[in-house]
């Protein structure tokens, strides 16, 4: 059984400085020479920016063998798609760009690969983006076998941004990354897992449950996975 998480808030991710600043400076400057209109949009800019880059305090469920949501947004896709031969499902999230855009892990596991993808910049909102868009492929074990996750980048966004390495592990709704100024997100699941989802409905990063899928006999365990990132290091 899981005990419930609450992963403290950051307030905000470091880069909305980085990309805040600047305008809230330019803004000042703007007001002390009597440029009312552009301090005030220089400010707003700075302002949306700041909220952009917010990253709220979420609680993670305690169910065993939940997977959660690793993005805020919409499930705009939850079709059956194979993957290297394996039948599976896959389940696709668009973030608006007022959406909170950290990236959770989806599950409790190690991260066994992480591969960057250069590639277009299709509005999001698009089934190509899945294939065509810039993006990172985490592929993570877990208790209950391999899954995959994606950050994908769509119109607006234009760099995904993973915090993670290969050999890292992960604990369920723990933050991975960011993807800048609205995108997307994949997760494929085997076949055997039950998805609770469907196209239409708004999930929250962390918080909502999107599938159940238990540990199968002979997956890794817990204590397989924190021992083997350890040996890794």
């Amino acid at each position: 059984m899981y005990s419930p998480v609450v992963v403290s808030s950051k307030e905000m991710v470091k880069e909305g400085y980085y990309f805040g600043v600047p305008p809230a400076v330019i803004g000042a400057a703007a007001l002390a020479f009597g440029w009312r209109a552009a301090g005030a949009a220089a400010f707003l800019l700075a302002a949306f920016v700041f909220y952009f880059f917010r990253d709220p305090e979420r609680v993670i469920p305690e169910e065993a063998g939940a997977v959660v949501s690793p993005a805020d947004g919409r499930v705009v896709v939850v079709k059956d798609e194979p993957r290297d031969g394996r039948p599976g499902q896959r389940i696709s999230i668009f973030l608006a760009i007022w959406n909170v855009h950290v990236n959770r892990s989806p599950a409790e596991g190690r991260i066994t690969a992480l591969e960057y993808r250069p590639g277009k910049f299709l509005a999001a909102m698009r089934e190509r983006a899945s294939l065509e868009n810039e993006q990172n492929v985490f592929v993570l074990a877990t208790e209950a076998g391999e899954m995959v996750f994606k950050q994908i980048a769509g119109l607006i966004a234009r760099r995904v941004v993973s915090w993670k390495r290969p050999g890292d592990t992960v604990a369920r709704g723990e933050r991975v990354g960011l993807v800048r100024f609205g995108s997307r997100v994949d997760v494929w699941l085997p076949k055997e897992a039950e998805i609770l989802v469907k196209a239409g409905e708004k999930v929250k990063g962390g918080s909502s449950i999107l599938a159940r899928w238990q540990r199968r006999p002979g997956a890794a365990s817990r204590e397989d996975l924190v021992g083997a990132n350890q040996q890794a290091r």
